[in-house]
């Protein structure tokens, strides 16, 4: 490319969308991208960008442009170049800490917040706050949705891993005065809760893994994204059978329990969940119209 000084961010825009295109990729993902980096490395907002093409390129955004395409080209998903991705109304930071927030969890928090809504009717949101917990919060995605959408919610985010916390520890500070009600926890499952809130949770919502270790994913997900966050033992069912054996437990009566899971796994663990107790367990589809989450009450 030609150098910093001497260059618009439009020329720059066109340089990256034809390295991209001879990379392999489709014209409208080139052009997606390129515009995403270019913004990213300009500092323009999306709303600005348009205007801000024909300004010269710094040097340092140049290096950070270079440096971001060079690891575009290497394969690195694109939410980990830049650093960050939207997620409903969140803008998050992630990593490869992180599993990358998808589209399909984005359903998954939409039904957590209507079981929310659900169990709020009729109480004074600011003395009886509906008490959620995000098991395995990773980024933090799902339980700063809660928390950032609805006032009327106490959610405790917790994850196995200290370096998946971390992030959501970041996202947490982000969050601004929802920040307040939420509590970020280390630890398995449920061994991550204090105690004083068995049989008080309300709502338990959780994007667990359950890729089976010989399932074919694609070599962005499985060379890029964490492994202890996407597979699970017992073709990928464990930590799904450990969240509907054991919610029960920390749910008050008529609290619900919100998993995702992949279409194949819908349906035996809907058994499942019916087997031990739960009623008005319904699976969802995902914006694809694929089975993608179970939703159980506990009696």
């Amino acid at each position: 490319m030609p150098e910093a000084g001497t260059i618009s961010w439009r020329e720059v825009l066109a340089e990256t969308e034809g390295r991209l295109l001879a990379a392999g990729h489709d014209a409208g993902s080139a052009l997606r991208e390129s515009r995403w980096i270019v913004e990213e490395a300009s500092g323009a907002s999306t709303e600005s960008a348009a205007s801000e093409l024909d300004v010269l390129v710094t040097v340092r955004g140049m290096a950070h442009h270079d440096a971001m395409v060079e690891r575009r080209l290497a394969g690195e998903p694109l939410q980990y170049v830049l650093g960050c991705w939207s997620f409903r109304t969140l803008d998050l930071m992630v990593d490869r800490r992180v599993l990358i927030p998808r589209p399909e969890t984005e359903v998954v928090a939409g039904l957590a917040l209507a079981e929310v809504d659900r169990l709020a009717a009729g109480r004074d949101p600011s003395t009886e706050p509906v008490l959620v917990a995000d098991l395995g919060t990773g980024s933090g995605a799902i339980g700063l949705s809660v928390a950032a959408e609805r006032v009327g919610t106490r959610v405790w985010c917790t994850d196995a891993s200290s370096d998946a916390l971390a992030v959501a520890r970041a996202n947490c500070v982000g969050l601004g005065r929802p920040a307040q009600r939420v509590t970020l926890a280390e630890g398995s499952w449920f061994d991550a809760l204090p105690g004083d809130l068995r049989g008080r949770l309300e709502v338990i919502v959780s994007n667990p893994p359950y890729v089976a270790a010989d399932d074919d994913l694609p070599a962005e997900v499985a060379d890029w994204e964490p492994d202890a966050a996407l597979y699970a033992v017992d073709r990928g069912t464990a930590d799904l059978r450990v969240l509907i054996e054991g919610a029960s437990d920390w749910l008050v009566p008529g609290g619900a329990l919100v998993l995702e899971m992949s279409p194949d796994q819908t349906g035996p663990m809907a058994d499942l969940a019916r087997s031990v107790g739960y009623v008005d367990v319904v699976v969802h589809r995902d914006l694809a119209g694929r089975d993608r989450a179970l939703v159980g009450i506990h009696p």
